[in-house]
């Protein structure tokens, strides 16, 4: 027993050590700050199960909450309506397989999953003022940015990746980087 235990221990610890996390800044151009870009790793191997527990976007005060949401391909994701008007989701866009879940009332909920990766642009055609945004992605590591700009890839396999940034109104090339096998490296990226 205390074999097992000393072998599940350095299994452990090997993977901690097999992986470093990737930090940095966005810089946006033309817009307020630089919230709600997506930053994440494409090229990285491997099977990823979608999580158990699904996220929400709400329609409140006549707007998706939040504005922005990366997911996992395979996640569900809830949309609740908290306003007291009926509110409607729907997408134009082949990644979301172009969903229209109707109408419904306060308080109720009603979900969708996302079996495909890509920009997902939401919508309610009740209220053509509201727009929000699901980036469905191939595997878990990615990070949204907060106000300023920063954000941290956690736990990533060491390697060699591409970072790429999604963002609602800035474009940005593609930068490769490499992960070591601990600690972090910087991505530091400024919209074209």
């Amino acid at each position: 027993m205390k074999t097992i235990a000393l072998f599940l221990s350095l299994a452990v610890a090997s993977q901690v050590a097999i992986a470093g996390d990737v930090t940095g800044k966005v810089q946006c151009k033309g817009v307020r700050d630089n919230r709600d870009a997506v930053v994440y790793l494409e090229n990285v191997p491997g099977q990823f199960p979608a999580p158990k527990e699904a996220p929400q976007i709400d329609q409140i005060k006549m707007t998706f909450v939040p504005h922005v949401l990366p997911v996992l391909v395979g996640t569900t994701v809830k949309f609740l309506n908290s306003d007291s008007v009926l509110h409607n989701v729907y997408t134009p866009s082949k990644a979301g397989d172009r969903f229209n879940l109707g109408s419904w009332p306060k308080g109720q909920t009603k979900s969708y999953t996302f079996t495909k990766p890509g920009e997902v642009r939401l919508l309610c055609n009740v209220h053509p003022e509201m727009e929000a945004w699901i980036i469905v992605l191939a595997n878990p590591y990615f990070a949204k940015t907060a106000a300023d700009g920063s954000y941290t890839i956690a736990n990533v396999p060491a390697g060699k990746y591409t970072l790429t940034v999604w963002h609602e109104k800035s474009k940005f090339a593609p930068t490769e980087i490499t992960v070591p096998a601990s600690g972090n490296v910087t991505g530091n990226l400024t919209a074209q």
